[in-house]
Formats: C-alpha cells, sequence, structure tokens
C-alpha cells in the first residue's frame, strides 16, 4: 500500500509520532510519500522518502493520505487532495480532534486496525467556490469542508448580500456577513453564530447571516444540489472570503 503522509508540523510532539508512524510504515513494508515541507526535520532520513509540494493537489497515485496534527492540519490536507477523492485518515496530536480519527495515545493499536481494514470509509460534502472576480487563491483550491464565510472588512458598515438559489432570487441579507455551511462545519463558526446543528451526512448546505440587521432573518437549510449565487456590496469596496 501507498500512503501519502501529511502535517503542518508546528512541535517536536507532533515531530515524535511522525516519526513513529514512519518506522511503523516501513516495518510493515508501505511506501511512503512526504509532504516536502517535512524534509528539513527529517535529519539523515531526509534522502531515504520521495516528496511531494505540499501547495499543489496530488499527482502521483496513493491509497490514503495521512493526516498527523490536529484539525485544522486535516483541513489544510484536503487541499492536496481536492478532487482527487484520495480517503484521508487522520491521526490527532492536536487539541480537538473533531476530525481526526486515531489518538496519539493509541497510534500502533489504531494503524494495526486501520491495516487489518477495521474501518469504515466516511464521505463528507465539500463547498465548490467560484469567483467573478479573480482571485488567484481559489484556482487550486476553490473548495470548503465547514464553511464559507463572507465578511466586512476594514469597515464597521453592514454588508448589503444579495443571495439566488439556482438562479432564482432568494433575499438581500443586511449583515455583517454570511456562513454557507457544510453539515460538518454545522457544529463550528455556524453554530457558534445560532446556526442549526445537522447530522454530517446530511445533504444540504446551511445559509446563516451574521448579526443581520433584521432580527426575523434566520438560517436557512437549502439542498446540497442548490447552486447558491452570492453578490455582496457595502460601503467599503473591500471584503473578507474566508475558506475553511
Amino acid at each position: 500500500m501507498k500512503i501519502a503522509l501529511y502535517s503542518a508540523f508546528f512541535s517536536e510532539e507532533t515531530l515524535t509520532f511522525i516519526n513513529r508512524t514512519l518506522a511503523y510504515l516501513s516495518t510493515h513494508k508501505h511506501d511512503v510519500l512526504l509532504v516536502d515541507r517535512l524534509k528539513k526535520h527529517m535529519g539523515a532520513q531526509a534522502e531515504k522518502y520521495p516528496y511531494f509540494d505540499g501547495n499543489e493537489i496530488i499527482r502521483e497515485k496513493v491509497d490514503f493520505l495521512f493526516s498527523i496534527g490536529g484539525d485544522g492540519t486535516l483541513l489544510r490536507a484536503i487541499t492536496v487532495v481536492g478532487n482527487t477523492e484520495i480517503p484521508i485518515f487522520g491521526i490527532n496530536t492536536g487539541r480537538l480532534g473533531f476530525l481526526t480519527s486515531l489518538h496519539r495515545d493509541a497510534l500502533s493499536e489504531g494503524l494495526n486496525a486501520f491495516f487489518d481494514s477495521q474501518f469504515s470509509y466516511v464521505s463528507r460534502s465539500v463547498l465548490q467556490v467560484s469567483s467573478k472576480a479573480p482571485l488567484s487563491a481559489l484556482e487550486d483550491f476553490g473548495f470548503a469542508l465547514n464553511e464559507v464565510s463572507i465578511n466586512r472588512k476594514n469597515t464597521t458598515a453592514m454588508l448589503n448580500i444579495e443571495a439566488e438559489l439556482d438562479g432564482q432570487p432568494l433575499t438581500t441579507y443586511w449583515s455583517d456577513g454570511l456562513i454557507i455551511s457544510t453539515p460538518t462545519g454545522s457544529t463550528g463558526y455556524s453554530m457558534s453564530s445560532g446556526g442549526p446543528i445537522v447530522s454530517p451526512d446530511s445533504q444540504c448546505w446551511i445559509l446563516n447571516p451574521i448579526a443581520p440587521h433584521n432580527i426575523n432573518m434566520r438560517p436557512l437549510i437549502v439542498p446540497d444540489t442548490t447552486s447558491i449565487n452570492i453578490s455582496v456590496t457595502g460601503r467599503d469596496k473591500h471584503h473578507l472570503l474566508s475558506l475553511d
């Protein structure tokens, strides 16, 4: 089996679990492909492994990608998987671990179970984003696992956010911003902004205005087959688009 290994590497502790994972994979004769940012931390082993560019989608054929870190690392790992449908296996060395499957304290047992096929695949919806404005950051990584949020920037004035669903006008949000959440992201930013919690396997998107001027403007759940078109204006011409 060929495994791509991804990590943001924020601590020596994370490196310890990276090395333990590499030792396990080597012992069990699995091929490994490392994200290039780890090369400088590999010491004498640096030339032992092939590497892939952590800023681009993986082009080589691999069976799984192991993400070693926290939920933030796994979210970054999605950017190198893109639309390749490579399954991601999360090893949690961070704090929360909502998205990561295996805790570091059970690393050996978890890897044994994984390679004995004692796991199940879980499919998660992602939002795909495009823009009429030239935003180079969206060209390769225009998708989000948790949510897309539109926020005001450099101003305290509200935004004027016009929304269409499948080409039909929905409403105009006068608010500090708008969150478009996936089911996975419903327990994150959207929930903190008063949005509903939905099951991760639900097939829907959540439109949730941030601090709307009209208090009757509530979150809306729509099918995940819906094409959502957003147009933003405001007192300041600059706005913030975030993909998580």
